[in-house]
């Protein structure tokens, strides 16, 4: 029987009923990568031996009694995460020999959760892309298409979940690094509300490994199934044992309701400042009609939502005003002539971007209290809603592009371009204010490529769109074996 695309939680029961060892799991699984990952790229770091003896020591522990969460299950970890005795390089050249000497937060509550680490994941250059692709460790192609990229920055995590590299995953997300990935591989992602996981140890190399509170960024699952994503989300969630763990224990709501029918959702397929693909709009909306026929209430508009204009271009600025935190003096004042010579009339996001780039504290300052105003805003229209249905990118997974420019790459939507990043456009929808988000397949295009929607859910309130992502998987089917 072969095992590599059973659901994490078919697993531990099989485990669980000695249908199956933790050992007979890992030997398929690297026997799968050691087939399939030449043309698909995404297992970068490969730790098989200690895999190996790390299931004959889950084997072992089970033998005794000991039941653990995620106890012999084979896993994945996006190689932005530091696990000791491992390279973290972030496909950074510079980095290539670094090795930390401590494993992540994330990666210990895996390991402490009973998880076999089968190795590290492929990213791209400083998590800063769209794609997965380095110097280092080449390029993470699409399992559906060789040719598209597996999205990123957790391109590699969701590439190997989607051939059956492992049955869990964990990414981060500050730009749709989960959502992205999972919408072009046709999986499933959860971004946790902001600080609900915590990031220790997902940190650039050579940094401390120190417990800082990030800013619109988070760590979080990747799976095969929604149960699957909060069998996992469990695992990770909770405040850093250093900081704030010292005096908290995590109790998240229950979702807000059980049924179809109960939940009512607002949908969106359009964004002021960008298109919806044909292929998109068609996944929202076969999102929505099931949403209707399950009884579900929904809306296509709210006086509520807060303006998605002004949402977009503060995401904009606040995530590209740390983008350069550590350039160089001369290249910082290059971009401050730059940003000196824009109209006042220039309100593009191009332009939103190079104004972050040389914001001041004073401008941070300014565009986190209009942040505020939005979460509040959030908040007022999850008194009337419990999700949104929305897009993760217009466009399902595009070929690979790799101009060493990002400014001069543009995306194209049903033959119209537009610049590279203004995609991101949908993903900081909910990063922004730092709402949970989860990703989910909602069908194929017309060329067979997976279509991924977001249902976006109020903060700290994460079991809502995981549980409407389980009830829209028996609604509308879910993961599909690539082709």
């Amino acid at each position: 029987m072969e095992w590599n695309f059973r659901t994490a939680e078919n697993l531990v029961a099989a485990l669980r009923a000695g249908e199956v060892t933790s050992a007979e799991l890992i030997d398929e699984a690297i026997a799968r990568i050691e087939r399939d990952d030449k043309g698909i790229n995404a297992v970068c770091v490969r730790d098989f031996d200690r895999a190996r003896a790390a299931a004959r020591g889950a084997d072992q522990a089970r033998a005794r009694g000991e039941d653990r969460p995620l106890l012999g299950l084979p896993v994945t970890v996006k190689e932005s995460f530091n696990i000791a005795g491992l390279p973290t390089t972030w496909g950074m050249p510079p980095y290539r020999d670094f090795v930390p000497a401590e494993d992540a937060v994330q990666v210990s509550r895996l390991k402490a959760a009973g998880a076999v680490v089968l190795g590290k994941t492929n990213v791209p250059l400083g998590l800063q892309d769209v794609q997965s692709f380095n110097e280092i460790y080449g390029t993470t192609n699409n399992p559906w298409d060789h040719g598209r990229t597996s999205g990123g920055s957790s391109g590699g995590s969701a590439a190997a979940l989607a051939a059956g590299f492992g049955v869990l995953s964990i990414g981060s997300d500050i730009a749709g690094s989960l959502r992205t990935p999972a919408h072009f591989c046709g999986v499933y992602a959860h971004k946790p509300t902001l600080g609900l996981a915590a990031p220790r140890g997902m940190v650039l190399p050579h940094a401390p490994a120190l417990p800082a509170d990030l800013d619109l960024a988070v760590v979080g699952p990747m799976a095969r199934t929604a149960r699957d994503l909060t069998l996992l989300l469990d695992v990770m969630a909770g405040p850093d044992p250093l900081t704030l763990g010292v005096a908290h224990d995590l109790a998240l709501p229950p979702a807000r309701h059980e049924r179809l029918r109960d939940f009512r959702v607002l949908v969106l397929d359009e964004h002021p400042l960008i298109a919806t693909g044909a292929a998109v709009r068609a996944g929202v909306n076969r999102v929505a009609d099931a949403l209707v026929d399950g009884g579900a209430r929904v809306e296509r508009r709210s006086p509520l939502l807060p303006d998605l204009t002004e949402a977009a271009v503060l995401y904009t600025q606040l995530l590209f005003s740390s983008s350069v935190a550590r350039f160089p003096v001369e290249a910082y004042e290059q971009l401050r002539t730059r940003a000196a010579g824009l109209s006042a009339d220039d309100q593009s996001l191009d332009a939103a971007r190079l104004r972050g780039m040389v914001f001041s504290h004073h401008d941070w300052i300014e565009a986190n209290s209009r942040r505020e105003l939005h979460r509040h805003g959030w908040r007022q229209f999850f008194a009337e809603f419990d999700a949104v249905v929305c897009p993760i990118t217009p466009t399902p997974a595009f070929p690979h592009d790799h101009n060493p420019d990002p400014r001069a790459r543009r995306i194209d939507i049903d033959g119209v371009e537009y610049p590279y990043f203004d995609q991101l456009v949908w993903a900081g929808l909910a990063t922004m204010p730092g709402l949970p988000a989860t990703a989910i397949p909602a069908g194929r295009s017309p060329e067979g490529l997976p279509v991924g929607v977001q249902l976006i859910g109020p903060m700290f309130e994460d079991r809502t769109p995981l549980q409407l992502a389980e009830l829209l998987e028996q609604k509308i089917g879910g993961f599909q074996v690539p082709k």
